[in-house]
């Protein structure tokens, strides 16, 4: 059988060891990044193919007369088409739980990094403002302590608990969002968005992005936080209208934000958030998940899953959404 790895470079494989994944089958051929215009051809002759972003759409599942099976090196599958695989009885798997403990030292580095105000004081001592300063200390920026805080939780899978126990060991207080659109049939244990959204002092995204959750955040949902509210998104850009999160910030309308992911990445074309005069933001370029053991697992369970679908029995399969 023949496998096809479409960009690779996205996993970083220089500090990896990727030998659990090329010994599951005699031909791979690995390609650093495929451009759309060349993945229908790339994938034509390979009965198992391997994706991280590189979109798969129906038009190059119909030319990929030998594909068995299609694995995506992420959680998220917004970037297949699932419908068109499962017509062509195509097996859809994802890498679930390889990256937990690196994303959420990244959502909590973010948060302690605006409420302990670490760029504001960084700069004042670049400026020379310590080093006049009368006093031991200086306090020009309200620090916040995240005990007594509350943090809601949009989307409570694995990292979505990850992060609640991480927010309880702080002292912080939990509120669980419901389900989006499952609004008007409360859920045991959970809230309501908008009441989550008028109650919490940090908003933290953890859901996929579908069509129930795309600009699931906007303008209105904006103006139901708090004015010292923090919103961290560390799952995917398209969740958050990011016109309307400028906007918010620039108005003051929230306190601050910090996002790991856009709409558009890498944003060859720009984007709203990009813009270094806005107030109290944090960008990173989509590195929560970064970190080499989360990378070196995900190389693991992307072996793995090959490994179970050759032996007959498919694991984290993703199964087409109902229409």
């Amino acid at each position: 059988m023949r496998g096809v790895f479409l960009d690779i470079n996205t996993v970083g494989p220089e500090d990896l060891d990727l030998d659990p994944l090329t010994t599951t089958l005699d031909d791979w051929s690995f390609h650093k990044q495929t451009s759309a215009g060349q993945v229908q051809q790339t994938i034509r002759n390979a009965d198992i193919v391997i994706t991280n972003k590189v979109p798969v759409d129906r038009e190059m599942l119909h030319a990929a007369n030998s594909l068995a099976l299609l694995c995506v090196a992420a959680t998220g599958t917004n970037n297949i088409d699932l419908v068109a695989a499962a017509e062509r009885n195509v097996t859809v798997c994802n890498v679930r739980d390889y990256a937990t403990t690196s994303v959420v030292e990244h959502v909590f580095s973010m948060i302690l990094a605006l409420t302990r105000r670490h760029h504001e004081y960084r700069l004042a001592v670049g400026s020379g403002k310590w080093q006049s300063a009368a006093s031991f200390c200086l306090l020009d920026y309200p620090v916040r302590e995240l005990a007594g805080q509350t943090l809601g939780i949009i989307g409570y899978g694995e990292l979505g608990r990850a992060v609640a126990r991480m927010g309880k060991a702080f002292g912080m207080n939990i509120l669980i969002a419901q389900r989006p659109g499952s609004d008007t049939s409360p859920e045991t244990g959970r809230t309501p968005l908008g009441q989550l959204l008028a109650q919490s002092n940090i908003i933290s995204l953890h859901c996929p992005l579908t069509e129930a959750t795309a600009n699931l955040i906007g303008r209105n949902e904006l103006e139901q936080m708090r004015e010292d509210a923090l919103l961290i998104n560390t799952a995917r850009g398209g969740i958050v209208n990011e016109t309307a999160l400028s906007q918010a910030l620039f108005a003051g309308r929230i306190a601050g934000a910090a996002v790991d992911v856009l709409s558009e990445e890498p944003p060859r074309h720009g984007n709203p958030l990009l813009d270094d005069s806005i107030p109290n933001l944090i960008v990173t370029p989509h590195m929560a998940w970064t970190g080499v053991n989360a990378r070196q697992t995900l190389i693991n369970e992307l072996a793995a899953n090959i490994r179970a679908f050759l032996g007959g029995r498919p694991r984290n399969v993703v199964a087409a959404p109902c229409r």
